[in-house]
């Protein structure tokens, strides 16, 4: 969506953080912030483990860190400057695959092998159209990009190779897009996945915020409604998060710092097919969600003016910090990071 650049030079609107609630059980969480370096707005992350880390932004910055965040590492693509690497995914210390976005020959694909040293540009856009938003990987092999509507409808991009090539895919099996319905890439969750052939987009800007699900990696598409805020061009889902093909979590809202954000949370437990609305949502617009590991009704969300914790699927939400974030992405050795602007990149703690 054309309106995402407008993210960026927007100011972030503070709330004070609601009390969380204190049981012997429950952990409480909090951010251990990294010193970056930089002062690029970080809104793609990747982290691989505890100490493999990838983020990405704005002025094409790409930065890595093999040591938890004590140290990162500057390995932004040779001649990128202008380009916005809102989404990054990486498999490894070396390997990582990043997605700029823009309308026409922005929507770029980059490929490193090396850890960064050397990049290939795998993809670049050539339909005028098209502003690709999103990418995620199934598998090492298996990924998807997805696209604002051409022609009316969401286009797909697929590689069966890493990211070392990618085809669109036939747009046959994705059902119309509304009027102005676009994604959002503010956080680098309006395309994501869970198992080796299961994704899910999200869609705003629109009458209606929907949520689209593929169970055959992107060839076909089913479309749901969502309770998050819509009817208008900056207002509708920003970030999923799937645990598992069945249990889903939406956050959005309105992403402009004056305007409210009612409703801001939702869950599904069909996979996407329905969505109710949380019953105590997060107080404002998010960006970003990630179910945290080994705790199964456990996830975090984020935005520009707080963090969230849910230990109920995504019912009912309480705010633990009131710093910046756009995008926090977990690891399956419990380790959860956050990204956001002025370089913010956190760790997440659990006392």
């Amino acid at each position: 969506m054309r309106l995402r650049i407008v993210l960026s030079a927007l100011s972030a609107a503070v709330v004070l953080a609601a009390p969380l609630p204190a049981h012997a059980d429950t952990p409480q969480p909090g951010w251990d912030l990294k010193a970056t370096g930089v002062t690029a707005r970080l809104r793609g992350l990747s982290p691989v483990s505890r100490d493999v880390v990838w983020a990405s932004g704005s002025g094409g910055t790409v930065l890595r860190t093999v040591d938890g965040g004590r140290s990162w590492q500057n390995v932004s693509p040779h001649g990128t400057a202008a380009l916005q690497f809102r989404d990054i995914e990486a498999f490894d210390a070396r390997r990582a695959v990043a997605l700029s976005i823009g309308a026409g020959t922005d929507s770029r694909v980059y490929r490193t092998e090396d850890g960064g040293r050397t990049w290939a540009e795998t993809f670049r856009n050539d339909e005028p159209q098209a502003f690709y938003d999103c990418l995620t990987f199934f598998d090492r092999r298996h990924g998807l990009a997805m696209s604002d509507p051409v022609d009316g409808r969401f286009r797909i991009l697929a590689t069966e190779d890493g990211g070392r090539s990618w085809q669109v895919l036939p747009s046959g099996g994705m059902p119309p897009a509304l009027p102005s319905e676009a994604g959002f890439a503010a956080g680098g969750q309006c395309l994501v996945s869970s198992g080796s052939r299961d994704a899910w987009l999200a869609g705003g800007g629109a009458e209606r915020a929907r949520v689209f699900h593929s169970g055959d990696r992107g060839r076909t598409w089913t479309v749901a409604d969502t309770p998050i805020p819509a009817g208008d061009p900056a207002r509708g889902v920003f970030a999923l998060a799937f645990r598992d093909r069945h249990r889903g979590i939406a956050v959005g809202g309105d992403y402009r710092p004056d305007q409210q954000s009612p409703s801001a949370g939702a869950v599904s437990r069909d996979g996407g097919a329905t969505w109710r609305p949380a019953s105590a949502p997060p107080p404002a617009y998010r960006s970003g969600v990630a179910w945290l590991p080994h705790l199964p009704l456990a996830a975090i969300a984020v935005g520009p003016s707080g963090s969230d914790v849910t230990y109920s699927g995504g019912r009912s939400w309480h705010t633990f910090d009131t710093g910046s974030f756009d995008t926090v992405s977990c690891t399956r050795d419990l380790s959860c990071w956050a990204a956001g602007e002025q370089g913010r990149v956190a760790r997440l703690t659990l006392g």
